[in-house]
């Protein structure tokens, strides 16, 4: 059953719970409310969110912006993020782009890519355990850890609809999963045992994910919902 629950400009509907321990493939799509050759990619993504192997993960770039329609979840951060990857050798900052793992990146609406880049990438590996203790998580430690980010992020496994009143998808309802609203960075791994806290979140309804990544824009290494 489908739950409709209206706010704002968006409408929220319940979804699926979801495996909250799974070492998931980290599958990140970014796209932006303001580019047409966006919703198919978002709709490859909102079908596979509920896969308890799969962490998908939405985010809105903000260099669309200027065509008319602001992206309602869109942040400087996560086009930061993309700009990381393109640096890195990952693609190039254009919209939809699917990476997958931080090593393979796609054009997100091309299907048999996006379904193949996942097909073949499985897990991450190569990092170290992460475990959690309440609002403790812990990275273990390994005899040849490889400088790495430790990141947070937050995101809404929902799907939110949002009418579009201006630009390239004007007078559409974009509906959307996995939407992140937040990406912190805890802090920095060397190989040794290292714990952290987790902030609050900022906003309700929420679920939590923490990613091991190898340098700015490298591979994901290890992953965990919390």
């Amino acid at each position: 059953m489908v739950v409709a629950i209206t706010g704002g400009s968006a409408g929220i509907r319940a979804a699926s719970p979801k495996d909250a321990t799974a070492t998931p493939t980290v599958v990140e799509l970014f796209q932006s409310q303001g580019c047409s050759s966006c919703p198919p990619a978002d709709a490859y993504l909102n079908a596979i969110a509920d896969r308890p192997d799969i962490l998908a993960l939405s985010f809105a770039v903000t260099y669309w912006d200027q065509l008319g329609w602001k992206d309602t979840f869109g942040s400087p951060r996560f086009t930061d993020r993309q700009r990381d990857y393109a640096q890195a050798g990952r693609g190039q900052v254009a919209t939809p782009e699917l990476i997958v793992n931080g090593t393979t990146a796609v054009v997100g609406s091309n299907r048999a890519a996006f379904d193949a880049a996942i097909a073949k990438a499985g897990p991450p590996r190569g990092g170290p355990a992460i475990a959690v203790e309440g609002s403790t998580v812990r990275i273990g430690k390994a005899a040849s850890g490889v400088p790495s980010t430790i990141w947070l992020v937050r995101y809404d496994p929902r799907f939110r609809d949002v009418p579009i009143r201006a630009g390239e998808n004007n007078g559409k309802t974009l509906p959307h999963r996995g939407i992140v609203r937040e990406l912190i960075r805890l802090g920095d791994w060397r190989g040794a045992g290292i714990s952290f806290e987790t902030p609050r979140p900022r906003e309700s309804g929420l679920l939590t994910a923490v990613l091991v990544q190898r340098g700015r824009g490298g591979p994901i290494v290890a992953a965990r919902r919390l």
